[in-house]
């Protein structure tokens, strides 16, 4: 392997890095309001609950959880592909 495609894998990983910080950042924020949203909804009133301000809450919390889960299975990707790409540059 040349200078330059080390450099250029050296590149992508760091990328890679940088995109796992800022997943990191998105799933804590969307756990953060995950976990509001389910608050709100297991604070309503039960006759609220069941209208649809609290159908809406819900949704939104199982939408936030789902957001979540993907944002690991992402980062878990990416944790893959950089175990790779140092394997590449050795």
């Amino acid at each position: 392997m040349n200078k330059e495609r080390r450099k250029q894998i050296a590149n992508v990983d760091s990328i890679i890095g940088r995109i796992r910080e800022m997943l990191e950042e998105a799933k804590s924020e969307a756990e953060t309001a995950r976990d509001e949203e389910r608050d709100a909804f297991d604070n309503m009133p039960e006759s609220l609950q069941g209208s649809e301000k609290g159908e809406r809450a819900s949704a939104a919390a199982d939408a936030l959880d789902e957001l979540v889960s993907a944002l690991e299975e992402a980062d878990s990707a990416l944790e893959n592909a950089s175990g790779y790409i140092e394997t590449a540059s050795e």
